[in-house]
């Protein structure tokens, strides 16, 4: 079952397909495309999911393994 800590890989892992950037919402259909199984499966994180992967962008930044984005902004998630 999916957990809340694999969607760090999800992100990167959409970002990499996309290029090495996207919006949420290419991320988002990206991960849907490849785990909706394990997402369907992973319990509330079902429902969650969505709102988790942009905690999961923040921490990313965090490491430097994604480029830092203006708060609030809508600009493209990038790998650095």
């Amino acid at each position: 079952m999916a957990d809340k800590n694999i969607l760090r890989e999800w992100v990167l892992e959409a970002l990499t397909q996309l290029g090495g950037k996207g919006t949420v919402v290419d991320v988002s259909k990206v991960i849907w495309q490849i785990h909706e199984a394990d997402l369907r499966s992973s319990g509330d994180l079902f429902y969650t999911w969505q709102y988790d992967i942009r905690w999961a962008a923040q921490s990313l930044r965090d490491e430097g393994r994604l480029r830092a984005t203006q708060p609030r902004g809508r600009a493209p998630w990038q790998l650095p």
